[in-house]
C-alpha cells in the first residue's frame, strides 16, 4: 500500500475549501479545520450575503430610475400631486432572511462537495505547533467546538484563516445602531438615516445599496474621492451617480468616533463636525486572522500588518506551511484566495503549477453602475510603469444602452503601442462583472486589439462597445496617435 500525503487546512473559506477539493482529487488525505462553516466569511458574512442584498437594491434602482423613461405605468391610487418620489419599497427583514438563507444553503453545498470529494471536516479552531518533526511533518492541535481536543499530523499545512472587520476604539460596533458589515443582516427595518464610514469597496457597495433600498445615506471618505483604489474615471462616474441620487458624500473627512445617542448615532469627524443618523456602518478595512494560532512560533513570518508573507506558489517562510486568502493580504478577492489555495496544493503534491499572476485577475465593485477591472491600470500608465495606449468610450453612444435607459458608464482599454496587445481594461456599466470577461480573456491570452475588434458581437449589445473601443485603438495605432 502506497504512502498517503496528509494535508491539514486551517480555515474553510474559498482558499481552504478549494484547496481541499484539489488535494483530495490528487489523492491526499485531507482534513479541513473550520470554525464557522465552510465557505468562510466570503459565503457567510461577506461576499455572498452582500451581493444578495445588492441584487434587491439593483432591481429597485433599475425600476426607480428607468420606469418613466421606458414608458412603464405604475398603477396605484395616489393622486398625481401627492405621489412620492419612490414607487417601490422594501421589507428589509424579509430581504435579510433571504440573504441568510441563501448564504447558509451555499455553505451546506460547499460542505457536501468537500465531504463527497473525500475530505474530512472538523469543527473547531486549529493551532500550529512550533516544532517540525524529523520526518518534516507538522502538528496541528484542534480545539473542537464541543470542548474536546485533537492532534493532527500533516505533511503540509495550509493557513486560510481569512480576516475580520477592523475596529476603531471609539466606534466599537454594538450590533444594533453601530454596525460592521457582518451585522447588517440582523436588521429588521431599513435604517432611516445611515452613516457609512469608509469609502473603499465595502463602504461604497453598502452605501449604494442602502441608498437604493430607501435609506438616506451619508458616506464619509477620508480621501479626496470614493473608491480611491479604483480607476479614477470610474470613481468619478460613481461619485457623480451617488450625489445625483441624493447621497451626501463627505470627502476628506476622517471619522474619530461613533456613539449611540438616544435612538440614533453621532459620528464625530476630525475637523470637529458631528454627523447624526439612525445607524452607522463601519467599513474601515479588515484585519487578518493570524494572531494566537502559533504561526510566528512555527517560523511563519508575518508582515507588520499581521498578514502572512507568501511567495507566488503560496509558500510561507516555514517549510511545509502554505497560506492563502485574505490572511496573506495579496488581493482580498475570493477568486484569488481560491487560486492561491489550489496553487499551494498543486505545488506541494507535485502537479504542474503556474505561479500566481495578479495581472490577469479580474475584479468587480458591485455598485450601481458596477466597476470591473483587469490587468494594468490607469495609475500604471500615468506613473510610467507601463507604456500603453488608452481609449475610453462612453456607453451613451451604445444603442443597447439607449434602449435600456443606461446613462452612466464607459469602456476603457489599454494596449501596448506597436503590437496592440491588450494589457488591461475597465468597464463601468450594469453587469460590468459579466462584460469584463472578454477583456480578461484578451489580457490572459495576449490578444491584440485587432483580434478583439474583428470578433463578431451581437447587435445591439453592450459588448459591442468592447469591439468599438478596440477598433479605435487600431485606428490610433495606425495613425501613431496616443
Amino acid at each position: 500500500m502506497g504512502y498517503v500525503t496528509r494535508i491539514v487546512i486551517i480555515g474553510g473559506g474559498p482558499g481552504g475549501y478549494e484547496a481541499a477539493l484539489v488535494a483530495a482529487q490528487l489523492g491526499g488525505e485531507v482534513t479541513v479545520v473550520d470554525r464557522d462553516g465552510l465557505g468562510g466569511a466570503s459565503v457567510l458574512t461577506d461576499c455572498v450575503p452582500s451581493k444578495t442584498l445588492i441584487a434587491t437594491a439593483e432591481v429597485m434602482t433599475t425600476f426607480d430610475s428607468s420606469y418613466e423613461e421606458l414608458g412603464i405605468i405604475v398603477a396605484d391610487d395616489t393622486p398625481h400631486l401627492e405621489r412620492p418620489a419612490r414607487v417601490v419599497g422594501v421589507d428589509l427583514g424579509k430581504v435579510n432572511r433571504r440573504v441568510k438563507r441563501l448564504a447558509l444553503a451555499q455553505s451546506h453545498d460547499i460542505a457536501a462537495s468537500v465531504t463527497r470529494a473525500g475530505a474530512r471536516v472538523v469543527r473547531g479552531r486549529g493551532r500550529l505547533e512550533p516544532n517540525q518533526a524529523p520526518d518534516g511533518s507538522r502538528t496541528v492541535v484542534v480545539e473542537a467546538v464541543d470542548g474536546s481536543s485533537e492532534t493532527l499530523t500533516a505533511d503540509a499545512v495550509l493557513i486560510a484563516t481569512g480576516a475580520h472587520p477592523r475596529e476603531i476604539p471609539d466606534a466599537l460596533p454594538d450590533g444594533e445602531r453601530i454596525l460592521n458589515w457582518t451585522q447588517v443582516y440582523d436588521l429588521e427595518e431599513l435604517p432611516e438615516e445611515l452613516i457609512v464610514v469608509g469609502s473603499g469597496v465595502t463602504g461604497a457597495e453598502f452605501a449604494g445599496a442602502y441608498q437604493a433600498l430607501g435609506s438616506k445615506v451619508t458616506l464619509v471618505s477620508s480621501r479626496d474621492r470614493v473608491l480611491p483604489g479604483e480607476d479614477p474615471d470610474a470613481a468619478t462616474v460613481l461619485e457623480d451617480v451617488f450625489r445625483r441620487r441624493g447621497m451626501n458624500v463627505v470627502a476628506r473627512s476622517r471619522a474619530q468616533s461613533a456613539k449611540r445617542v438616544g435612538d440614533g448615532v453621532e459620528v464625530a469627524l476630525a475637523d470637529g463636525r458631528v454627523l447624526r443618523g439612525s445607524h452607522c456602518l463601519m467599513a474601515v478595512g479588515a484585519v487578518p486572522n493570524t494572531r494566537g494560532i502559533g504561526l510566528e512560533e512555527a517560523g511563519v513570518k508575518l508582515r507588520d500588518s499581521g498578514h502572512v508573507l507568501t511567495d507566488r506558489v503560496s509558500r510561507t517562510t516555514a517549510p511545509g506551511v502554505y497560506a492563502a486568502g485574505d490572511c496573506t493580504g495579496v488581493f482580498a478577492l475570493a477568486s484569488v484566495a481560491a487560486m492561491q489555495g489550489r496553487i499551494a496544493m498543486y505545488h506541494f503534491l507535485g502537479d504542474a503549477v503556474a505561479p500566481l499572476n495578479l495581472k490577469t485577475v479580474s475584479s468587480n465593485v458591485f455598485t450601481d453602475p458596477e466597476i470591473a477591472t483587469v490587468g494594468y491600470t490607469q495609475a500604471d500608465v500615468d506613473s510610467g510603469r507601463i507604456d500603453a495606449r488608452v481609449v475610453k468610450l462612453p456607453l451613451l453612444r451604445n444603442p443597447r444602452a439607449k434602449m435600456q435607459g443606461i446613462r452612466d458608464g464607459f469602456v476603457k482599454l489599454f494596449c501596448r503601442p506597436g503590437t496592440g496587445i491588450v494589457v488591461g481594461g475597465v468597464v463601468v456599466s450594469p453587469r460590468a462583472s459579466e462584460l469584463i470577461h472578454p477583456i480578461s480573456l484578451a489580457v490572459d491570452n495576449n490578444l491584440t486589439v485587432d483580434q478583439v475588434a474583428n470578433t463578431f458581437t451581437v447587435y445591439p449589445s453592450l459588448s459591442g462597445s468592447l469591439a468599438e473601443v478596440a477598433r479605435q485603438l487600431h485606428t490610433r495605432k495606425m495613425q501613431g496617435q496616443g
